[in-house]
């Protein structure tokens, strides 16, 4: 389910870094300090990935629904996924 900005906005420190899931490998990591950060995990060659957007307010929670985000949703197509490049 997607998060809400309240929710996120609202999230509390705790002892342990904690997680906050947006769906489809999104999520908002809380770190004991009180920092946001925004993270993707993902699998590229059978290996997970780790990608980092950015501290939240800086980096604002996306406004489109969770599985829109890249344009594609899960139809495997790659054509028009903006996150993609060649090498």
């Amino acid at each position: 389910m997607p998060l809400k900005e309240l929710e996120v906005k609202y999230a509390s420190k705790r002892q342990r870094p904690y997680k906050l899931s947006d769906g489809d490998g999104l999520h908002l990591l809380v770190q004991p300090s009180g920092s946001k950060l925004w993270r993707l995990k993902y699998r590229f060659d059978g290996k997970e990935k780790l990608l980092s957007f950015g501290k939240y307010p800086v980096v604002a929670l996306p406004i489109f629904p969770a599985n829109s985000r890249c344009g594609c949703g899960r139809t495997g197509s790659t054509a028009s996924r903006p996150m993609m490049v060649s090498r």
